[in-house]
């Protein structure tokens, strides 16, 4: 390689951010509050993953969707036609087909590299979805029993992503990604001898009915393979919170924890290695 050729491959290098965005059901308001706190301090990602709700807004994110769109398209869902369809072991096909209203096609085809994370119905495993139909892949990470039951992709049955890596860090890293950033909704969480009886009750009725486990490591590797955690504090908030009370102040948590940690996470991104440019 010739000076003029390596002089330009210096100037040339491009340095790749990704954002992983973690589960947490109806406390991924908080994710589409950090991602308008990312659009004004005009922070981008080219690399974007997510586990259960994070799946849909990263997917969101990689299609070219504003915060403000995100918050529109909530808007638009009917929520008692939803309701009708929570029930025990629910098939997702509403929930595919809402979807497939804003992110119609194969994840090939989206702008940005963008994977799911799934869980394996049979083997328990984790597995990073990066092609195939949008909405179905959506609903197979966010299948969480026993509401739903899980969905099936060829020859398999995936479940929920977040009983095997609540924040998917690594498929940033695996789609290209130098630096990457996590989001995870579940830091702040009441310890289990914090919960009532009847929560713990029921909480191990439900384990043994559902067909996939939480591994040891399905928060804890999120965080090894992140260059920076975005922690906002939902402890007041459960996942199945749709109130929209509720709902306003999780996005505004979001959006202030983003906005606060802002300069740290901006220096992180300087500091990181730029890729060799092509």
């Amino acid at each position: 390689m010739g000076l003029f050729a390596r002089i330009k491959n210096l100037f040339s290098r491009k340095r790749v951010v990704g954002i992983a965005l973690g589960s947490g059901g109806a406390k991924g308001m908080a994710h589409l509050g950090a991602l308008k706190a990312f659009e004004e301090a005009g922070v981008r990602f080219q690399v974007v993953a997510g586990s259960s709700i994070g799946s849909i807004v990263g997917a969101l994110y990689a299609k070219g969707y504003t915060a403000d769109d995100m918050i529109q398209i909530i808007e638009n869902l009917n929520a008692k036609e939803f309701g009708k369809n929570l029930r025990p072991f629910a098939d997702l096909g509403f929930a595919e087909e809402f979807l497939s209203r804003y992110l119609e096609g194969d994840i090939e085809g989206l702008p940005m590299p963008f994977a799911a994370w799934v869980t394996d119905g049979e083997t328990n495993g984790g597995e990073m979805l990066s092609s195939g139909n949008i909405a179905r892949v959506l609903t197979a990470s966010s299948a969480i029993p026993p509401f739903f039951r899980g969905v099936e992709i060829g020859k398999k049955r995936y479940y929920d992503g977040a009983f095997s890596n609540a924040i998917p860090s690594e498929a940033c890293r695996a789609l290209g990604a130098d630096v990457v950033i996590g989001v995870d909704l579940s830091a702040f969480a009441r310890q289990e001898d914090e919960k009532s009886r009847i929560s713990r009750i029921f909480g191990l009725a439900v384990a043994k009915i559902t067909p996939v486990r939480y591994t040891e490591d399905s928060r804890s590797r999120g965080y090894e393979n992140a260059d920076f955690m975005l922690r906002p504090n939902l402890l007041d908030f459960r996942a199945t919170d749709v109130s929209r009370e509720g709902m306003a102040k999780m996005f505004e948590i979001g959006y202030e924890t983003a906005r606060e940690n802002m300069q740290k996470i901006k220096e992180v991104i300087r500091k990181c290695p730029r890729r060799k440019g092509s």
